[in-house]
């Protein structure tokens, strides 16, 4: 892995473990193996760094939830599937907590993957919806759009719950209890 990889990688784990504020130029470098002049070289600061983390950060999570959603079986499986994925919970998302970051969101450049990652995914999801309702799988009564937007919901907050009760337990009631009104739409 080249130095400009090392500093990409090493500002996403650090941006996921401390946030922006907490995330130095220094600390990137010492974690990367990289010296300031490589980090200058291949980015014009800590905003440019951490905009292209970000960025492939929000491109991994929706590759990752493509291949759940766009896999084999019912809508609902497939749904399932995504949101029993395997996950670092108490970490939270790597997206969602950017979003609790200040500087972050008052940064457009680095809030934008941010908004697009959410909203891709509830497209993304209330097409599932919108295939199995027309499928038969669940009742016409289903608003894709908002139960896509209801499921983000309950995901980013389960995440919070997790955390801050410090046991995974309760993101999975949280995933179970979404599923629970799912089947029963």
């Amino acid at each position: 892995m080249d130095a400009s990889e090392r500093l990409i990688e090493s500002t996403r784990e650090l941006l996921w473990e401390r946030g922006y504020v907490g995330t130095s130029p220094k600390v990137i470098q010492e974690r990367a193996g990289a010296g300031q002049g490589s980090m200058y070289h291949h980015f014009r600061g800590k905003p440019d760094l951490a905009r292209t983390a970000i960025e492939r950060t929000a491109s991994e999570l929706r590759a990752e939830a493509e291949r759940q959603l766009a896999g084999p079986g019912p809508a609902l499986e497939r749904i399932t599937a995504y949101l029993r994925r395997e996950r670092d919970v108490l970490k939270g998302c790597p997206v969602g907590r950017l979003t609790q970051d200040p500087d972050v969101m008052a940064d457009p450049a680095l809030r934008a993957p941010l908004g697009e990652t959410f909203e891709w995914l509830r497209e993304r999801l209330a097409g599932v919806l919108a295939e199995g309702r027309d499928q038969g799988e669940f009742g016409a009564e289903l608003d894709p759009v908002a139960t896509a937007a209801t499921i983000v919901a309950v995901l980013q907050g389960g995440y919070v719950l997790a955390k801050a009760a410090g046991d995974v337990a309760s993101f999975d009631r949280a995933v179970d209890g979404v599923l629970a009104l799912l089947r029963r739409a």
